[in-house]
C-alpha cells in the first residue's frame, strides 16, 4: 500500500509539475506575442501626415534649448541648441559643439554663419535645406506617406518628456526605416533613429535634456552675429546650373526620388583669406541633390586634379554611404544616407557625353 501511494503522490507530483510548466509556457507565450505584436497600429494617411507636419514645424516655431547627442557608427559628440521664433516665424538658431575643437554655428532664417574661433574665420552660406533635427521633412510635399507606412508605437520617455512614438517603414530596400519620438503636446522631435538591417539603430540624434517654450534670446544671437563682422568672412556660393547643358544626365534609377536641386558650388578646403588669394584655395563641383521627402543623397561631379588625389571605392559611416568612381576625366561621388545599394545604382547612372561645341 505504501509503496502505491507513494507512487500515486509521484505521479501526482509529476502532473501538477507539468501543469504548472504548461501554464509557465502559456505565460511566457503570451508574452512573446504581446512583444511580437505590441500595441501599436498603422496610421491613417491623415493622421501620419498631421503628425509629420506637427512634429517638422515644431522645430521651426517652438523655442526651445537643450544638449544634443549624435551617435554614428561608433563616432558620438554632443551639441548645444538654442532655437527661437517669432510670431511671423522668422527663426534664430544658435548650435555649439561641447567636445572636440570649439565651433559654433549661428542662423537666422536661411542665412547661416559658421565660426571656426582659432583662425577667426566666419563661413557664410544659405540653407534651403530644412531637414536638420529637430526638423524633419525636406520637401513640402505628401508624397513621404506613398514610399513609407507610419505606425503608431507605445509611448515612452525621452530627455523627461512623454513621447509619442512613431515607426516609418520603408515598401522597398532603396531606404532605411526611421523612428521617431515627438513631445506630446507641442510635437518636438526628441528622438530620431535610422535602423539597418535586422533592427540595427545605424544613426540617432536624440535631445538629453531640453526645456519647450523658453522666452527668446534671438537678440544674444544677433549680437553674435555682429560681434563676429571683423572677422575674415568667407561666402559660400551657390550658382543655380543645368548639369545636362554640360554634358551630364542622371536616369533616377530608384523609385521616390525626386531632384531637388542642381548647383555649381565650391568643394574644398576653407582657409584663412590672404591677400595673394583672397578666397583660399576652391575647387568648384557639380552638385544634384535628391530627395524622397525624409532623406536624400548627393551626387557630386568634379574634374579630375593633381591638386586633389581621388580614387574609386566606397566607404560607410553609420546610415551614410559613400561611392565614388571616375567618368571620362571626372571623379563621380555619391553620399547619402540610404542603403548601399542605392547609393550605387546613382553612381551608376550617371553618365557623360561631352557637349557639342559649338563654332
Amino acid at each position: 500500500m505504501h509503496k502505491g501511494g507513494s507512487s500515486a503522490h509521484v505521479a501526482g507530483a509529476q502532473r501538477i509539475r507539468a501543469l504548472r510548466r504548461s501554464f509557465f509556457l502559456a505565460l511566457c507565450l503570451s508574452a512573446a506575442a504581446a512583444t511580437a505584436q505590441p500595441a501599436d497600429s498603422t496610421l491613417n494617411r491623415r493622421d501620419a501626415t498631421a503628425w509629420l507636419n506637427k512634429i517638422h514645424k515644431a522645430a521651426q516655431r517652438e523655442n526651445y534649448v537643450g544638449t544634443l547627442i549624435y551617435q554614428r557608427g561608433s563616432v558620438m559628440h554632443a551639441s548645444r541648441i538654442q532655437h527661437y521664433s517669432d510670431l511671423v516665424h522668422n527663426e534664430f538658431e544658435r548650435l555649439e559643439t561641447l567636445d572636440g575643437k570649439p565651433r559654433e554655428v549661428l542662423r537666422q532664417n536661411d542665412v547661416v554663419h559658421s565660426l571656426i574661433p582659432e583662425a577667426k574665420l566666419v563661413v557664410v552660406e544659405k540653407q534651403e535645406a530644412k531637414d536638420r533635427f529637430p526638423a524633419l521633412l525636406a520637401t513640402n510635399k505628401n508624397d513621404v506617406l506613398d514610399l513609407y507606412d507610419m505606425r503608431k508605437m507605445p509611448a515612452e520617455r525621452v530627455a523627461g518628456m512623454e513621447c509619442e512614438v512613431f515607426a516609418l517603414e520603408p515598401h522597398d530596400t532603396a531606404r532605411y526605416a526611421v523612428r521617431l519620438w515627438a513631445e506630446k503636446n507641442s510635437g518636438l522631435l526628441m528622438r530620431a533613429q535610422t535602423i539597418g538591417d535586422g533592427g540595427k539603430v545605424l544613426e540617432q540624434v536624440a535631445f538629453s535634456q531640453v526645456q519647450i517654450g523658453v522666452p527668446s534670446e534671438k537678440q544674444r544671437i544677433l549680437g553674435a552675429i555682429k560681434n563676429s563682422s571683423n572677422w575674415n568672412h568667407y561666402e559660400v556660393t551657390y550658382q543655380p546650373t543645368n548639369i545636362a547643358d554640360e554634358g551630364w544626365s542622371i536616369a533616377v534609377p530608384l523609385k521616390g526620388f525626386q531632384k531637388i536641386r542642381e548647383v555649381r558650388r565650391p568643394l574644398g578646403e576653407l582657409r584663412t583669406p590672404n591677400p595673394g588669394n583672397a578666397r583660399g584655395q576652391v575647387f568648384e563641383v557639380l552638385q544634384v541633390v535628391y530627395s524622397d521627402g525624409l532623406t536624400g543623397l548627393s551626387v557630386f561631379i568634379e574634374p579630375v586634379s593633381e591638386q586633389r588625389a581621388r580614387r574609386e571605392g566606397v566607404a560607410a559611416l553609420g546610415a551614410t554611404q559613400v561611392v565614388v568612381r571616375r567618368v571620362a576625366d571626372f571623379w563621380i561621388t555619391v553620399v547619402g544616407e540610404v542603403p548601399a545599394g542605392t547609393v550605387r545604382q546613382f553612381a551608376t547612372a550617371v553618365e557623360y557625353r561631352p557637349p557639342k561645341t559649338v563654332h
